[in-house]
C-alpha cells in the first residue's frame, strides 16, 4: 500500500494550513550542504529520497556496502570540504549493521573536512536500553558517545523513548514530534472520531495519551496491570557472596523486609463502553501488550480498536499477531522501514513524516529557529 501524503503533497510549499512551512527552494550548487543516505539496503534509502524530493536537491553520491567478510565499506564519492552534510539513517531490523554504517559514513565525512556533520536518525536505536538495570550497561549513553567521536556534530530524530536521553549527548539534538502528523490522521481517517476515547497501555504513557486526548478534546482512559512483568528477581544478587564462604565480624544490617512487587490483572480506569478505543504509544515492536489490551477493550464495549505509534518495528510475528488480534488498525510513521510487514497485514497503515524532517534539515542549515516545528507541540508529546 502507498505511504498517506494527505491531499497529495509533494513539496513543502503546498502544505495544508495545520502543517505548513516556510520553504525556499534551493540550488544544490550553491546551498553549501549534501544529503546523505547511510543505509546499504534499498529498502533503507526510501525514507531520504522523500527528504531530498521535498527538499530539491539531489541525494549525495556515495556506495555504502557489505565487503565479503561482512565488514562495512563506504565510498563518498563528491567533495564535502567545508559544507553542513546531512546524513539519514534509518534503522532497519539489522540494527548494529546501521549503527556501523552510520559512524563509518560520519568518520569518513569527518576525515573528509566537512564543517558540520549531522545525523538525521528518525528512530534512535537501543534508545530502551537508557536505564540501568541490575549489572546490564545504558547502551543508549554508551552510543550517544561512539556517534561524537565519529565526529557527529548535531542529531535531528523524532519521538526519543525517554526525553531524558538528550541529555546523554555533547551536542545539540532536536526530538521532533510526529503527534501532530498522527492527530491530523485520527481526524480526518477515522470516521466519527469525535465517539473515541483515547487509551494509555500503561500508566507510564498516560502523560502522551493525555496530550493526545486534550488536543482531541476526547476522553481518556487507561489500563493497569499486566500479564507478565519484564524484570525477573530470580538472580538479584541476594546470595552474593555465595553463603558457602566463611565471613568473620560484621554479618550486615537486618533490613525491613521487602514486600514482593505483584501486579494486578489488566483492568480499564475509565468508560469505553460504545466507543472507538484509540491506543497511544512511541513504539510498537512486540505486540502481545497491545494484543492483550485490545481484547480487554473488546470485552469492555469498545466497537473498534486503533493503535497509534511513532516507530513500527513490528518484529518477530507482529504482523501475523495483529492480524489475527482483535486490532482493527495500527498506524505507524515511515521512520522505520516496514513494507514486508505492510503485505503480511493489510491492518499496518504508514504515515510519511518525511516533511517535517526536510524542513528541519532546511532550518538548521539556514539557521532558522526550530522553535516554529515545536508549535503547540505539548511537553508530555
Amino acid at each position: 500500500m502507498p505511504i498517506r501524503r494527505f491531499g497529495g503533497h509533494k513539496s513543502l510549499a503546498s502544505l495544508s494550513p495545520k502543517l505548513s512551512y516556510g520553504y525556499t527552494k534551493m540550488n544544490i550548487s550553491k546551498s553549501g550542504y549534501r544529503v546523505f543516505s547511510a543505509n546499504s539496503s534499498t529498502a533503507s534509502t526510501e525514507l531520504a529520497k522523500r527528504i531530498t524530493e521535498r527538499l530539491g536537491v539531489e541525494l549525495g553520491k556515495s556506495v555504502v556496502f557489505q565487503e565479503g567478510n561482512r565488514e562495512t565499506k563506504v565510498d563518498v564519492k563528491e567533495s564535502v570540504r567545508g559544507q553542513d552534510i546531512f546524513i539519514i539513517q534509518t534503522i532497519p531490523r539489522d540494527v548494529n549493521t546501521a549503527i556501523m554504517e552510520l559512524l563509518i559514513m560520519a568518520y569518513a565525512l569527518k576525515t573528509s573536512c566537512a564543517k558540520n556533520i549531522i545525523g538525521v536518525i528518525p528512530y534512535f536505536p537501543y534508545s530502551k536500553q537508557c536505564k540501568m538495570r541490575k549489572r546490564g550497561s545504558i547502551v543508549c549513553k554508551l552510543l550517544a558517545s561512539m556517534l561524537a567521536k565519529a565526529g557527529l556534530t548535531h542529531i535531528i530524530t523524532m519521538d526519543l523513548h525517554q526525553k531524558e536521553i538528550q541529555g546523554f549527548f555533547t551536542f545539540p539534538v532536536d526530538n521532533l514530534r510526529a503527534s501532530p502528523f498522527l492527530i491530523q490522521y485520527i481526524q480526518e481517517e477515522i470516521p466519527d472520531y469525535r465517539n473515541a476515547v483515547i487509551v494509555a497501555k500503561s500508566p507510564s504513557s498516560a502523560k502522551r495519551a493525555q496530550s493526545y486526548a486534550e488536543r482531541l478534546r476526547l476522553g481518556l482512559a487507561v489500563l493497569h496491570g499486566e500479564a507478565h512483568h519484564s524484570e525477573s528477581d530470580m538472580a538479584d544478587g541476594r546470595q552474593s557472596p555465595p553463603l558457602s564462604r566463611t565471613s568473620t565480624g560484621h554479618t550486615g544490617l537486618e533490613l525491613p523486609i521487602m514486600m514482593a512487587k505483584e501486579k494486578p490483572p489488566i483492568s480499564v480506569v475509565g468508560d469505553v463502553g460504545g466507543r472507538i478505543a484509540i491506543i497511544i504509544d512511541d513504539i510498537i515492536d512486540d505486540v502481545e501488550d497491545f494484543v492483550a489490551a485490545a481484547e480487554i477493550l473488546k470485552e469492555r464495549g469498545a466497537y473498534k480498536i486503533y493503535i497509534m505509534a511513532t516507530h513500527g518495528l513490528l518484529s518477530a510475528e507482529a504482523p501475523r499477531l495483529i492480524e489475527e488480534s482483535a486490532i482493527d488498525e495500527v498506524v505507524v510513521t515511515n521512520t522505520v522501514p516496514h513494507e514486508i510487514q505492510k503485505l503480511q497485514c493489510p491492518k499496518i497503515k504508514t504515515v510519511d513524516v518525511s516533511m517535517i524532517l526536510a524542513e528541519a534539515i532546511r532550518r538548521i542549515h539556514n539557521g532558522e529557529s526550530m522553535a516554529y516545528l515545536f508549535r503547540n507541540i505539548a511537553v508530555d508529546d
